[in-house]
């Protein structure tokens, strides 16, 4: 599971009815957070040569905030089980459909299946969602720093704010080894800078995130109103975490999720 910092409270006008809290955070629903329900895959999308998106049915799905992730679940004819934490890639709506952006893990038991395996009709089991503590509803303005395929908890607050047509400012940094491998490609648009590390198109420099990154995407608007939401490795999460804090950031506006 990723590593979360302190953050202060604040509440939910998205959280179900029934709640428990998630320290320093947002309320978020016991009953759904404990109870497994089926889920039928309905579409797979490619997004990358690595990476692909499973959409689901869940019609008991309670809802959930940007940024939330969920299990999954899998259970072998022999009775064997293996289990994930996910995050959802898709703004809350009321399709009763979620949707999941999984890496092709080498090795991967549940990111296998999915990649290898999985045809639409295909059902699992899913529980959630779960975390308020690196949700994002949309009331203040948010900076999204994300790597690989942490940028998925990332769009799913970039389709909110699309979708709602949110007034608040929001903006996302987000780093990939090349053109090739930027999870979401085709959809992003003005409010994200794509960052190359290895390999990128004519004229754009390859390198890693910088404090000049974040200091030109804050600009004269970094007062305390703004959030930072940082995904992805351990190390690119304490890198990103750095140059917020040199930028500025208070150490409690700064959300971390990590995975590895």
């Amino acid at each position: 599971m990723a590593d979360r910092t302190a953050v202060p409270a604040f509440t939910s006008p998205f959280a179900p009815p029934t709640r428990f809290a998630v320290p320093g955070r947002i309320a978020v629903s016991g009953e759904a957070a404990t109870a497994w329900q089926t889920a039928t895959l309905t579409g797979i999308r490619r997004e990358t040569p690595r990476a692909a998106t499973f959409r689901l049915a869940v019609p008991r799905w309670a809802g959930h905030l940007p940024g939330q992730h969920l299990m999954v679940r899998l259970t072998a004819a022999d009775g064997y089980t293996a289990q994930r934490h996910y995050s959802i890639a898709s703004a809350p709506d009321d399709s009763g459909h979620i949707e999941l952006t999984l890496d092709h893990v080498p090795g991967g038991e549940v990111s296998g299946w999915f990649h290898t395996v999985a045809r639409p009709g295909d059902n699992v089991e899913v529980r959630g969602p779960l975390s308020g503590f690196f949700a994002w509803p949309g009331d203040r303005p948010a900076l999204l720093l994300g790597a690989g395929s942490g940028v998925v908890p990332l769009m799913s607050m970039v389709r909110h704010h699309r979708a709602r047509g949110l007034a608040v400012p929001l903006r996302m940094l987000v780093s990939a080894r090349s053109p090739e491998e930027l999870i979401y490609a085709r959809e992003l648009g003005a409010e994200t800078t794509p960052v190359f590390t290895r390999s990128a198109p004519a004229g754009v420099p390859v390198g890693r995130i910088t404090a000049a990154h974040v200091v030109s995407l804050l600009g004269e608007e970094s007062d305390d109103g703004w959030e930072a939401y940082v995904c992805g490795s351990n190390g690119f999460a304490e890198h990103a975490s750095r140059l917020l804090v040199a930028a500025g950031r208070p150490v409690d506006r700064i959300r971390v999720e990590r995975f590895g």
